[in-house]
């Protein structure tokens, strides 16, 4: 006779739905990561930039929320995804189309120099303690699925991210405006000889990306009930990180690289031991220090950064 088949022990099925949540949560985490980063991706592959002014987009639409505090929640929401398109479009038309022809560190002092400025602004027009906000309390509470807990938020964050992942994939696609986008990330010297039209092919990467950061903002927003100057710089940060690893320029890569990041900081969360888990950041990027000495250009080949004028 065989051996008849062991059942699953309790312990098993601990250890299975663990690993679930865990999934989860990296999910969660690196769906909020790759709105920031999606962002960023868009404008440096069409204008080669980048937008480290990009948090003061998530700054932006986070204090117009704290400012309509009261409206009803539609308006609310789209009042932020305007400002912060807004502020885009502005940010390109004023800022960076002037220096469009610079060199690439022209560029990076310019991108510095415009979030600064903002944030000094916002300082002097609203303070710089973090003032608090109420936004979608109904997304507070959570649920179980197999033993799963899955947060409402994080589930919102999920799709959200899905769906703007799926219809920036449309519009680049299927959009004669987005097919003249992907052909100036490809050449944009070339595009533009073609007659495809650079500001506003520039200004429309702008646009998205203000969007993708209002986006990025309802769920910081809802997650901490905080607004603050300053509220966009580690997210920006995080993009930054998820972008290089990557593959700079490519938005699958910022994508990869995003939950690649969320998968390092849930794991180094719940498998360093208590005293030395204080310093998992640092854990998190000695192992994407390691993942850049294997693959140099990112996971995805980086686009080049030659200048494009």
């Amino acid at each position: 006779m065989g051996r008849a088949p062991t059942r699953p022990t309790r312990k098993d099925g601990e250890v299975v739905t663990q690993i679930l949540q865990y999934v989860v949560d990296t999910l969660s985490l690196g769906s909020l990561y790759a709105l920031y980063s999606l962002g960023i991706a868009v404008v440096f592959g069409i204008a080669r930039l980048i937008n480290f002014a990009h948090g003061e987009l998530i700054m932006i639409a986070g204090f117009t929320l704290l400012l309509l505090d009261g409206w009803p929640l539609p308006l609310r929401l789209a009042a932020a995804c305007v400002a912060a398109l807004i502020a885009a479009v502005l940010m390109e038309r004023l800022a960076f189309r002037p220096v469009r022809g610079a060199k690439d560190d022209t560029l990076l002092i310019t991108s510095f120099a415009v979030s600064f400025f903002l944030q000094n602004l916002f300082i002097v027009m609203f303070g710089a303690l973090p003032q608090g906000t109420l936004l979608l309390p109904a997304l507070g509470s959570s649920f179980n699925v197999f033993g799963v807990s899955i947060g409402k938020l994080d589930a919102a964050t999920i799709m959200v991210t899905f769906l703007s992942l799926a219809a920036l994939t449309l519009f680049l696609t299927r959009s004669s405006l987005g097919i003249q986008m992907r052909a100036s990330a490809e050449n944009f010297r070339m595009a533009r000889c073609l007659g495809v039209p650079a500001n506003r092919v520039i200004a429309t990467a702008f646009a998205i990306s203000g969007l993708l950061a209002a986006f990025g903002a309802v769920m910081m927003v809802t997650r901490t009930g905080l607004t603050s100057p300053v509220m966009g710089v580690t997210p920006v940060f995080a993009a930054f990180v998820a972008n290089i690893i990557g593959g700079l320029g490519r938005l699958s890569g910022a994508v990869l690289g995003s939950y690649l990041l969320a998968g390092l900081t849930v794991a180094f969360q719940a498998l360093l031991p208590v005293g030395p888990r204080s310093y998992r950041d640092a854990f998190v990027f000695g192992a994407l220090l390691l993942v850049l000495v294997a693959r140099p250009n990112g996971l995805l080949r980086a686009v080049a950064t030659e200048q494009r004028v």
